[in-house]
């Protein structure tokens, strides 16, 4: 793909916002939450009242995309605006260089120091930055720790497999320890992470209201375990039926169907106390609020949730690790008083490489020319917005994956890895306006439309030492959570 520029004139404007300041910036990002598991999206068992308000109150965008099929590699193409054939991180793993052999949990391979993220993008322009929930690009000590990646602040889980169970022993502010008394990583505990997170949030937001500050809640809720307070267990206990289903993973729930919804629903509350700090403080409109998702909802087999029952993507194939709609298309409301509209919706086809331009734009910064993006704000704030030729993934885990999405053609390829050799790649081939499930492969009639997409899968495959791909390209790297 062709670097996404923007126009001199949008680098020299002000940024965007209704006083002399530089607008705030909260990006909120759940993890594993399906397209459809909240209110304004259809859900009918989970209630989210506050994300649904976000909705009622700015934009809710229907064919919105994440960067990847799973955690690690998806936050990369968030933070460097790379899509997956050029982000250095294309899926989950571990160093294999002993780096951080010295700590409980590993943490993930890191970025690298020649990697220019968010953070260090809006920093530089005067932004206090902050990393609160799950990070996954690299231990503290290593080139992808977070303060070294432009956040003044981390707290929370450094290491995603840490962040699999939600009453941790510790979490870390920047590199130290922080003790969580009275948990001991069983089902129940004193304090669970999604509490801490919203508290240290709150914390960060009244300490940082006179300037402005770029905020990245990522949450670690409702990824497995299955594991909530009965403030909001006892919210679903009774009314959501668990006898015929048979919860499954390393960490039962009693209650799995009610847990999960629970779990959903706790982080609509954080999402309510931020917003409603956010009015109390009179920062409204000069905050432009995000929620996302990182990517499809979870296997039941994975101990995560029973996406079957809460019909979690929708009408999409695929869950989580999957290049279908169901694995990468995601739910994401944005809400900017005075600049965007109340009660929109855009079906702008977007995705996670194109935030960094977006995010430079409203601040006011440069953005890189080596991103793959488009900025949306135009699309967020209701006017004209270019389109992208064509969005690309690749995905090493799982098999092997490839996707393009050209207009209202989708192409998949699946057991890339498998292939012994360019002959045995076989590209399916879906017309999502018609068919949005991707049911029915319209490869054999639409030849031309193949050859298209194949050559954009040639073309922005870029050929990765630690993530290899295609045939001949080595073994990928082993799976980290």
């Amino acid at each position: 793909m062709r670097p996404a520029l923007l126009t001199a004139a949008a680098l020299a404007a002000a940024p965007l916002t209704s006083a002399a300041r530089q607008p705030n910036i909260i990006f909120m990002l759940a993890d594993d939450l399906g397209y459809a598991e909240l209110g304004c999206y259809g859900q009918k068992h989970i209630r989210t009242p506050h994300i649904d308000g976000l909705a009622a109150d700015g934009v809710r965008f229907t064919q919105h995309y994440s960067g990847q099929a799973v955690c690690a590699p998806c936050r990369c193409v968030l933070m460097t605006g790379k899509h997956p054939g050029h982000a250095y991180i294309r899926d989950n793993g571990d160093p294999k260089d002993g780096s951080t052999r010295h700590f409980p949990f590993p943490g993930q391979n890191p970025i690298p120091d020649g990697e220019t993220t968010i953070a260090e993008l809006l920093k530089a322009r005067g932004y206090t930055t902050a990393a609160i929930g799950k990070w996954g690009l690299g231990h503290f000590g290593t080139e992808g720790d977070p303060n070294r990646q432009g956040f003044d602040l981390f707290f929370g889980y450094n290491c995603q497999r840490h962040a699999h169970n939600h009453f941790p022993k510790f979490l870390w502010r920047n590199g130290e320890k922080v003790p969580q008394p009275g948990n001991t990583r069983e089902l129940d505990g004193a304090t669970h992470s999604q509490d801490a997170f919203t508290a240290e949030a709150l914390r960060f937001i009244r300490e940082n209201r006179g300037d402005p500050f770029f905020l990245y809640l990522a949450y670690a809720i409702p990824h497995l375990s299955i594991q909530t307070t009965e403030r909001w267990l006892g919210g679903y206990r009774d009314s959501i039926p668990e006898e015929d289903y048979q919860h499954r993973g390393y960490l039962r729930h009693p209650f799995p169907r009610a847990g999960y919804a629970a779990m959903v629903t706790m982080m609509d509350d954080s999402v309510g106390q931020v917003t409603a700090l956010l009015a109390e403080l009179g920062l409204e409109d000069d905050t432009l609020v995000i929620f996302t998702s990182d990517n499809g909802p979870t296997y039941d087999r994975l101990g995560g949730s029973d996406s079957d029952f809460f019909e979690s993507a929708g009408v999409f194939r695929g869950l989580k690790g999957s290049l279908y709609e169901g694995g990468i298309r995601v739910p994401m409301v944005a809400r900017w008083p005075g600049q965007i509209e109340a009660g929109g919706t855009s079906d702008h086809v977007s995705a996670f490489w194109d935030w960094l331009p977006t995010l430079c734009e409203v601040a006011g910064a440069e953005a890189p020319r080596h991103t793959d993006g488009i900025s949306l704000l135009p699309a967020l704030t209701g006017r004209p917005q270019r389109e992208h030729e064509f969005l690309y993934w690749e995905f090493p885990g799982y098999g092997g994956q490839q996707a393009v999405r050209m207009g209202e053609w989708k192409g998949v390829r699946q057991k890339v890895r498998r292939a012994k050799g360019p002959a045995d790649l076989k590209t399916e081939l879906y017309h999502l306006g018609e068919d949005p499930g991707e049911r029915d492969d319209l490869a054999a009639a639409h030849p031309e439309v193949v050859e298209k997409i194949e050559a954009i899968m040639a073309c922005e495959h870029t050929p990765s030492a630690l993530f290899p791909l295609l045939p001949g390209e080595g073994r990928p790297a082993k799976k980290g959570g």
